[in-house]
């Protein structure tokens, strides 16, 4: 986990090594200065001698005023390098995140990658930033602090070697209690985003069902999960304060015992004994510092972990070591096609799919609800793969394509559209990034979506608000369908992409479709009969198998299941 995350230092790895050495000089320079008090108060205050009292505090005054200087260039460097960290680490979770297949993101919710991306992120790195200031100053201190104890007294010195395994099981108990507390505190998180995201997402369909109170009693509910873990958490975390303080009150007060004795006996000096108990509050500090660094590392390991699971995560559609870039056309075949969202050969949605579509051919697809339609079509840009036989595009298997080239020549308008905020035409150049405006207009008006674009005040400058809430439903799948025939494909897949627009409206889509784009292949989803009926094939699927494929006419005398879809419409329009 460590190596996965140190990867994300990258260009602040200066930032972080100059941290440590301005900690370290830092830390030098505050144990020297009891050193120099000893010999002021024994050599100086004891001895009268005020020539060597201004000489020891103009030394404490430059040690001091260096030891500041240190104190405050580590504090930049540790604040460069942890904003940086954590500025490499949402950039490299939301690159991989864009490298993801379907059933990559299946895996995550996209409230939990949310807060993986901010929480989490955040969490790691204040975690990072103590670490390279008080991981690393407390251990120093401790070390240095010792060998100067035990030059002085190495009796006294013992009282705080006892002392350190006392704090350190302490600690350890306390940590181990803590951490899974944490670890189910930011999985509720995920769970309190998603709450939130649905709720203003669909804040109209709660309004219109009068349903606020149970919203607010479904958050309420995760909220206060929050808390009580929370509370939880931190009422262990609490002991490490009275742990800290016992044992560096014991120590002090043991210290002060026998270094009195020590005085009276004439082994230990008065200035010897004010440096030692500077020491022991130096060490007693550190071994504080150190406690609060692991009660951090205990919050923000369950963080770490999340993060880790994002950066770890590998796409599990790559391309072979020589892919092609070249799609020849827009010919399509399965192959005794097996597929399963789980990859198990018993959970199967779709199977034993034997098909070829001729290049420029218009193919519908019709079925019940759950019937795999969005799955088999899925399947032809490589959203997913196979999980037994093979899907060519052009002759070729889809895996021996670069996974770019494909999905280029493949534009699919999906089941759920999607607009971003922003203005149309930049939602449209998603197509083709330099096209121009009258190549907008051009496929606008294939899509039958200029009309209602010039009644717009700006135009094709209209601003788009985020998921295209200022636009109906009909519209936005006009501009999605605008958007994929701007990208010039060799095959055109249409996930029941009319279903919001009227028969007149749908019949001028298909026929624009038809005369524009003759050489591509179009595959049309749909639950209407009306918009698959001129196709050259309509493939009925039933449970996740072809049931049967001919043209309508055929399919009206040969299929029952056809025959109940197209007469329970026609019925329907009729009364």
């Amino acid at each position: 986990m460590i190596k996965q995350l140190f990867k994300s230092v990258k260009q602040y790895k200066r930032a972080s090594l100059l941290t440590i050495i301005t900690v370290v000089l830092e830390v030098i320079m505050e144990v020297i200065i009891p050193l120099l008090m000893a010999n002021l108060i024994d050599y100086g205050i004891d001895a009268g001698n005020m020539s060597y009292i201004w000489k020891m505090g103009i030394a404490l005054v430059i040690i001091a005023m260096i030891s500041l200087t240190f104190g405050a260039l580590s504090g930049k460097y540790a604040a460069e390098a942890s904003a940086g960290f954590a500025r490499n680490l949402r950039h490299d979770m939301y690159y991989n995140v864009q490298n993801f297949s379907f059933s990559n993101i299946d895996k995550f919710s996209t409230a939990s990658i949310i807060t993986r991306l901010t929480t989490d992120v955040t969490n790691v790195q204040y975690s990072y930033q103590m670490i390279l200031r008080m991981a690393v100053r407390s251990p120093v201190m401790l070390v240095f602090c010792m060998i100067m104890s035990f030059s002085i007294s190495d009796k006294l010195s013992w009282i705080f070697v006892g002392c350190i395994p006392i704090l350190g099981v302490g600690l350890y108990f306390i940590m181990s209690r803590t951490h899974p507390i944490f670890e189910r505190v930011f999985k509720t998180y995920d769970k309190l985003n998603m709450v939130v995201q649905e709720n203003l997402r669909g804040i109209r369909v709660v309004k219109s069902f009068v349903r606020e109170d149970y919203e607010k009693e479904k958050f309420e509910k995760i909220s206060g999960s929050i808390f009580e873990d929370f509370s939880r958490a931190e009422k262990n975390l609490a002991f490490s304060m009275p742990l800290m303080q016992f044992c560096m009150y014991g120590c002090m007060l043991l210290i002060s015992w026998f270094g009195a004795r020590l005085i009276v006996g004439g082994d230990l000096t008065t200035g010897q004994l004010v440096s030692l108990i500077t020491y022991t509050m130096q060490i007693l500090m550190s071994l504080m510092m150190l406690s609060i660094v692991f009660v951090i590392i205990t919050i923000s390991r369950a963080s770490a972990e999340r993060i880790v699971e994002i950066l770890a995560e590998e796409s599990d559609l790559k391309n072979n070591d020589n892919p092609g870039f070249t799609v020849n056309d827009g010919s399509i075949r399965f192959e005794n096609v097996n597929f399963s969202y789980a990859n198990d050969i018993n959970r199967l949605c779709l199977k034993n799919v034997n098909l070829d579509i001729r290049s420029g051919e218009t193919v519908g697809i019709l079925g019940g609800t759950g019937s795999s339609k969005t799955s088999l079509v899925q399947l032809i840009p490589r959203l997913y793969d196979v999980t037994e036989g093979n899907v060519f595009v052009g002759g070729i298997d889809v895996k021996n394509y670069d996974i770019e080239t494909l999905r280029t020549e493949v534009a699919m308008v999906l089941q759920k559209n999607e607009l971003f905020s922003g203005t149309i035409k930049e939602n449209l150049r998603w197509g083709s990034e330099n096209a121009s405006d009258e190549e907008l207009e051009r496929v606008c008006r294939v899509a039958q979506a200029d009309g209602f674009i010039q009644d717009f005040p700006d135009k094709y400058d209209t601003h788009i608000e985020q998921g295209g809430t200022n636009v109906s439903g009909g519209q936005k799948q006009r501009l999605c369908i605008a958007r994929a025939l701007l990208k010039k494909p060799k095959i055109m897949i249409l996930d029941d992409s009319t279903s919001a627009v009227d028969t007149k409206t749908d019949a001028m889509i298909r026929r624009a479709l038809r005369e524009e784009l003759p050489d591509t292949t179009k595959i049309i989803i749909s639950q209407r009969v009306s918009s698959v009926e001129d196709a050259d094939k309509i493939i009925v699927l039933e449970g996740g198998m072809i049931n049967a494929v001919g043209k309508h006419s055929e399919l009206l005398k040969t299929n029952e299941i056809y025959r109940e879809i197209y007469e329970s419409q026609t019925k329907s329009l009729v009364s």
